[in-house]
Formats: structure tokens, sequence, C-alpha cells
């Protein structure tokens, strides 16, 4: 295994849509959102462990979930956990952890990718990150995996890429903002759009030039620290300095600002599983269509629904048609699918009258 190879695992995200079970103190990427018996966070690391030495894989998460990472991932050390003190979006904590990973190994070539997406093929992801890892060995590149949109869909942003070429790399022209729908159909029908699926590739020389451009002040923010970083006194530098960082994402930090962008149209399947709508898509059904998640159901004129409940807990539905049903401890939530971009409203709704600790 190539010990040049590192991960960088987004996992500090709070996954508000997948509330009631996802919540502040125990969000999504933490949960056996697919009933496997693995959660979102251990099936990526392991996806990941394929192709990149244990030891090389960085988990970036908020502070306060340092103790579930390190309960659930039994492999990892201290030091590959990386702490943000503050929420700071994606930009921030990234040139944070590749100065760290390019202070340990200056020809260091690195994935970032969510924690907490569905990929099936896993062998083909693997190519394909391999494939980006060869490239960013040799080349000066910011390099993203885009995905073939399936439908016009609103909720994701999109790469436009330069359709003249027949490579498989393709140098990218602009990253879109989330369309309307007609503006998304436009996209699907020109052929050379992917949705942006928030998984890039690089060296670590190449993106801490690409920050150090396009991120001057940010870049000395955290380049004042390179001293410390792998040390005891790491610590309390980020404590101080972290809180100082401007909130902004990596897509507009330098994506968006380099000329140096290319993009892989991954061919494997992919599912952000940003809400229960993604997750019933990816679940098997019954014969009445519902998703199923650990319930014992008896089902009458009910179709179409996800149903999420403890450990074999015995389900009666009677008349129900494309609902979220999720009971959790102290939370029913029974929710019409057609609705749950709602829920994140709705979980702000709870804890204004319930108090904080239902979020």
């Amino acid at each position: 295994m190539n010990k040049n190879y590192y991960a960088i695992l987004m996992a500090g995200g709070v996954g508000s849509r997948f509330w009631p079970v996802s919540t502040q103190d125990f969000p999504k990427q933490f949960h056996d959102m697919l009933g496997t018996g693995d959660t979102l966070i251990q099936k990526t690391f392991h996806r990941l462990a394929d192709l990149i030495p244990k030891e090389n894989i960085f988990i970036l998460t908020n502070e306060q979930y340092n103790d579930l990472v390190l309960e659930q991932l039994p492999e990892v050390e201290q030091r590959q956990v990386v702490l943000e003190p503050a929420m700071r979006n994606t930009a921030p904590c990234i040139l944070y952890a590749s100065l760290k990973i390019q202070k340990e190994n200056p020809d260091a070539v690195m994935i970032v990718a969510p924690s907490d997406h569905w990929i099936e093929d896993e062998k083909t992801f693997a190519s394909n990150v391999q494939q980006a890892f060869e490239y960013c060995s040799e080349n000066d590149a910011l390099m993203t995996l885009g995905i073939q949109p399936t439908f016009p869909n609103t909720g994701y942003g999109y790469i436009e890429f330069d359709k003249s070429s027949a490579k498989a790399i393709k140098s990218v022209n602009q990253f879109r903002e989330k369309p309307d729908y007609e503006t998304a159909k436009d996209f699907i029908s020109k052929g050379n759009f992917l949705w942006n699926a928030g998984i890039f590739m690089w060296s670590a020389k190449s993106v801490v030039k690409a920050f150090k451009s396009n991120q001057p002040e940010l870049f000395e923010l955290f380049e004042k620290g390179i001293s410390v970083y792998n040390t005891e006194f790491e610590d309390d530098f980020i404590r101080d300095n972290y809180p100082k960082a401007e909130n902004i994402s990596v897509d507009y930090a330098i994506m968006e600002k380099s000329t140096n962008v290319h993009v892989i149209a991954a061919e494997f399947d992919w599912n952000d599983l940003g809400t229960w709508g993604s997750l019933y898509d990816k679940l098997d059904k019954d014969e009445a269509n519902n998703a199923v998640v650990n319930a014992r159901t008896l089902a009458e004129d009910a179709s179409g629904n996800m149903i999420r409940t403890k450990k074999d807990k015995i389900v009666v539905i009677d008349g129900l048609q494309d609902y979220i049903v999720v009971d959790k401890e102290e939370v029913l939530l029974i929710f019409p699918k057609s609705k749950e971009q709602d829920i994140k409203k709705t979980l702000q709704q709870v804890k204004d009258k319930f108090g904080e600790q239902y979020g």
C-alpha cells in the first residue's frame, strides 16, 4: 500500500434532516442508517482503508465527537482525529488538516471525502480514486469526482466540464450553484454537467499552494502554527486561532477560483444520504414498497413508507402512503415524504416548544 496516500474524512456535520435519529449529540454518521451492522463512518473508513494505509486516514470532526470517533473506529489513534473547536465550514478545517499532513509527509496525495455517503461499488470507487491520485502525484491539479446525473436534481451543485476532451480526466469550466428545476433540466440536456459530490483529491503541495494564492489571510492564519503541528503544543494554537478563521466552504475558497481544476465522472453508484427520502431510495423494499429498518411490520393498505425503529419493534400501519415513520426513544416522527425538506424547520419548532435536549 502506498505510504504517500492519505485521506481526510469529513465527520463534523449534524445531519438535521435525519432527525430524530440524527441529533446534535449523536449525528447520522455515527448511526447504522442502512441497518447493515456498520455505522456510516465505519463503512466509509473501511472503504478508504482498501486503498490508503489506516494510519494515514485522518478524521475531521467537532471537538464534541472525539470520543464517538475513537469508540467507533478502534483502529484510529488520537493523532488521526483532527478536532475543530468552532464551526467554520469546510475550507479552514481542510487547510488545517492539509498542513498537518504536508508536515508529516511532503509527498502526500490525499482524498477529502464526506463520512456519511453511500457508495455501492467500492472496487470502482477505489479505481477512480487511484486514477486521480496518480494524476495528482504528477501534476499540479485540484481534482474532484463528479456524479453522472440521473434526473434534474435541484438539491446539488453542478460541475460543468470541457466536453471537447475525450480523456477520462477533464478540465472543469465552472462550478454551478444549486439550480431551479428548468435550469437543472437544461444542464442535463447539455451532457457536460455532473453533480458535485464534495469528494476532492490533490497533493498536499497543490492544495496548500491553492490556499496560499486564493485565500492569503486564511493561509497566513494557519501557517503560523506549522512549527507546532503534530506536537503537544498544537491544541493550544488551534484553540486560540481556529475561531478567527473565516466561515467559508472549500468550493468558494479555492475550487471556484483556481484554473487547474479537473474532474473524473465517477463510475460507481452514489447517494449523499441527505434525507430520509434518499435513504428510502437505497433500501430494499417489501412487497408494498415500504423500506423498513429494524422494525417488524404489519402493514395494511400502506405503501411507499420509510419506517425505522429500534431493533425488532412491532409496527402496525394501516392506510398510510408515502410517509416517514421514525420512532426513537422520546420522539415519534410521522411526516409526509413530500415535505421532508421541512424536517429541519420542524426540529427547530420542537426545540423551541419542548427544549434543546430533543435536537
